[in-house]
C-alpha cells in the first residue's frame, strides 16, 4: 500500500513542531512544509537547520517545500526565489520543491508563447536543481485560468529541456479532475495529492480551491478512481492529503477527521470493487 502523507495545509495555523507531531500521531513519516502559511514556518524565517533537526527528532522525511510560484514567469526576481528555495530545500532536508505555474486570468498569451515560457523557466532551474540534488515538482493547475493546465503539456516541455533527470510531476486529484485530463502518467508522477469535494450543488467549471475537502465516501473527484490507476501504473510514493476548506483548516480535531479520511482510502485500495 503507498504510505501518507500530511501538507502543512491540514493544518495551516499550527506551528512546525504541533504539525509534525499531527504526522507521528497519525503513523505518518512523510511531510510536505509550505513557504507561504502566515506566522509559521517558513514563512516566520525558521532556519532550515531547525526544520531539518525538528524532523529528524521524529523520524520525518520532508518530501517538499510548497511552492516556486508562478515558476513559468521567468526573471531576474524569480531566479532569486527559486535559487533561495532550492538552497533552503536542501539545507532543511526536504528532497524536492512543488513548482506552481501562474494562474492569472489576465495571463493571455499565445501558446507558443505560453509553452515557450515554461521551457525558459524550466532550463534555467534545472541546473539550480542538480547542484543542490534537489527535485522539481511541476504542478499544472486545472482552473481555465491556468497557464499551464494541462500534465500532458508540462512533460513535452521538461523533455524539451531534457530536464526528466530533476523533474517530476505532481498529479493532483483535484486539478486533474477540474482540468477533465484523463492521462495519467505514473511513471513521471513524484508526487499525488490528495483532496475531495463533497458539495453537490457545485459544477465542476466553478470548483477553487475552498471546495478541497479531505476525501470520504461522498468525494465527487474519483480519488479513489485515480489513486488506484496510478497505483496500477506502478506509481509507488505517498499520497499527501492537500484540502484547503476552511472546515478542514479550522477543524477542532484534524487528527480524527484525517484518520477517517485516510480509512476510506485504505479500504477502496483493500476493496477493488469500490
Amino acid at each position: 500500500m503507498n504510505a501518507f502523507s500530511l501538507n502543512h495545509r491540514v493544518a495551516p495555523a499550527a506551528g512546525l513542531s504541533s504539525f509534525f507531531d499531527l504526522a507521528v500521531s497519525l503513523g505518518i513519516a512523510d511531510v510536505e512544509i509550505r513557504n507561504e502559511l502566515p506566522d509559521v514556518a517558513i514563512a516566520d524565517g525558521t532556519p532550515a537547520d531547525t526544520v531539518r533537526r525538528e524532523a529528524e527528532a521524529r523520524g520525518l522525511t520532508v518530501l517538499s517545500i510548497n511552492a516556486l510560484y508562478p515558476f513559468n514567469i521567468w526573471n531576474d526576481e524569480r531566479a532569486g526565489q527559486a535559487s533561495r528555495l532550492i538552497e533552503y530545500a536542501a539545507a532543511c532536508g526536504a528532497r524536492g520543491i512543488v513548482m506552481c505555474p501562474l494562474n492569472d486570468a489576465s495571463y493571455d498569451v499565445p501558446d507558443e508563447d505560453r509553452l515557450a515560457a515554461v521551457r525558459e523557466a524550466l532550463a534555467a532551474i534545472a541546473p539550480m536543481l542538480r547542484k543542490a540534488g534537489v527535485v522539481g515538482l511541476v504542478e499544472p493547475l486545472g482552473f481555465p485560468e491556468c497557464s499551464l493546465r494541462i500534465k500532458r503539456e508540462a512533460l513535452d516541455c521538461i523533455d524539451a529541456v531534457d530536464g526528466a533527470d530533476v523533474f517530476r510531476l505532481v498529479h493532483d486529484t483535484f486539478h486533474h479532475h477540474v482540468a477533465g485530463e484523463t492521462e495519467l502518467f505514473p511513471d513521471r508522477t513524484g508526487l499525488v495529492h490528495v483532496s475531495g469535494v463533497t458539495d453537490p450543488g457545485v459544477p465542476t467549471s466553478d470548483m477553487k480551491d475552498a471546495h478541497r475537502v479531505l476525501v470520504d465516501v461522498a468525494d465527487r473527484l474519483d480519488n479513489v478512481g485515480q489513486v488506484r490507476r496510478l497505483v496500477a501504473g506502478g506509481y509507488l510514493g505517498p499520497l499527501s492529503f492537500e484540502p484547503f476548506a476552511d472546515s478542514v483548516s479550522n477543524a477542532a480535531d484534524i487528527r480524527s477527521l484525517l484518520a477517517d479520511s485516510m480509512a476510506v482510502l485504505r479500504q477502496a485500495e483493500a476493496d477493488p470493487a469500490r
